[in-house]
């Protein structure tokens, strides 16, 4: 049984937690002084625990054990979303560093912009060769507008090689993550096993209506495109539940009204809606809802909508049998205090498992509170979630 050090491995989270440090979380965007501090502290750390580590001219920082296989890899980010938590993809990379300290044969990775400041996962995608320089070319950063090559340029990272996968050298890859949730801490559960990670469908619904003027139009003659967009949106929300899964999810993170005045009724609405969940065949249902309540709108209103899919990704299942290491490490650690679950949000594990085994394992969350700077969790379940990490690593290389 691998003998992790617990205490160096929160010793390290919380030092980590003071570059870029803001109240009780962090601010360290993709790219910025504080992001390219924290990777070069971490090539530090790897290689105090006799890692080879290497940044690439993405961002990715990964430390290669230098011993005999089967290696597997571990990891996560260490970018931050603007005045976040401390914990958000840090905890999965120092544990890696964590499992190195202890002898396992593991390769440790920090993968560039998880967050997705300038393009969605660019660091692992990079790294199985889905991210072609032409879309390099195109990223911005979402908040400012920089170039994504003016920012690596800017990084020093400009000219480096992008390290590619090794084809064979690794059994699988492990992420280790706060939950985001509170599942885990509303059933007094400490270790969460993923089943999968959800996939998510987001759209953008154009609805046209009629620009006029707020006083002088009546009633009976508008053609209301934010009206119309608030009335989709609460049929949507009537009729998701009726087709949805036990933890399927729907969100619609914007409205934009045209022209946006108070005392002009809206010519256009454009709004982004989002739904997710880990089953395909749920998907296709919520999909066949968001379509069949356009159209309903579309008869009942004097305004037209306009369905436009953006993104449809698909759900990544976690290996079976790295499921299963880490169930029986949670037993061991901890019986009776851990569950099988899905992850309601992205990770970098979604994009490995499209070409090797993969699986994560999620702590706690206090609150369910996460990108924001009180994201917390408690110590003893950091110091428990590497334990159980560390052994299901062990159990499913030893398979």
């Amino acid at each position: 049984m691998p003998k992790v050090d617990t205490a160096r491995f929160l010793a390290d989270l919380n030092e980590l937690r003071q570059i870029g440090a803001y109240k009780t979380g962090v601010h360290r965007p993709t790219f910025s002084p504080e992001d390219m501090e924290s990777r070069r502290w971490l090539m530090d750390r790897m290689r105090e625990c006799g890692l080879a580590p290497t940044m690439d001219g993405i961002g990715n920082v990964i430390g290669r054990h230098q011993g005999p296989g089967p290696h597997l890899l571990v990891g996560s980010h260490i970018e931050s979303q603007n005045y976040a938590g401390w914990l958000d993809g840090a905890l999965g990379v120092m544990a890696g560093v964590a499992l190195a300290r202890a002898g396992l044969p593991v390769d440790v990775a920090a993968w560039a912009d998880e967050e997705g400041h300038y393009g969605g996962f660019i660091g692992s995608r990079s790294f199985i060769g889905e991210l072609p320089e032409d879309e390099i070319d195109r990223l911005t950063n979402r908040y400012h507008g920089k170039p994504l090559r003016t920012a690596l340029q800017e990084a020093g990272l400009a000219g480096l090689p992008r390290i590619a996968m090794e084809p064979g050298r690794h059994k699988g890859f492990l992420e280790l993550h706060i939950e985001q949730g509170t599942q885990l801490e509303g059933s007094g559960q400490r270790v969460g096993v993923v089943t999968g990670i959800v996939a998510i469908w987001q759209y953008r619904i154009t609805i046209t209506g009629m620009q006029d003027h707020a006083g002088g139009t009546t009633m009976a003659e508008r053609r209301d495109a934010g009206l119309t967009a608030v009335r989709l949106l609460a049929m949507l929300d009537d009729r998701m539940p009726m087709v949805c899964g036990p933890r399927s999810t729907w969100t619609c993170g914007r409205i934009a009204l045209d022209p946006g005045a108070s005392s002009i009724i809206p010519g256009r609405a454009e709004v982004l809606f989002q739904f997710r969940d880990v089953e395909e065949s749920v998907l296709a249902r919520m999909a066949h809802c968001l379509e069949a309540c356009v159209q309903e709108s579309n008869r009942r209103e004097r305004c037209t909508a306009v369905l436009e899919a953006m993104s449809l990704s698909k759900p990544a299942l976690c290996d079976p049998a790295m499921q299963a290491a880490l169930a029986g490490a949670a037993e061991q650690f901890a019986p009776g205090a851990w569950r099988h679950m899905p992850s309601g949000a992205g990770h970098d594990a979604q994009y490995l498992a499209k070409r090797m085994p993969a699986a994560m394992l999620f702590s706690p969350s206090i609150g369910g509170i996460s990108h924001h700077w009180s994201e917390d969790t408690k110590e003893e379940d950091l110091a428990l979630c590497v334990e159980v990490l560390a052994e299901g690593a062990a159990r499913y290389l030893a398979g």
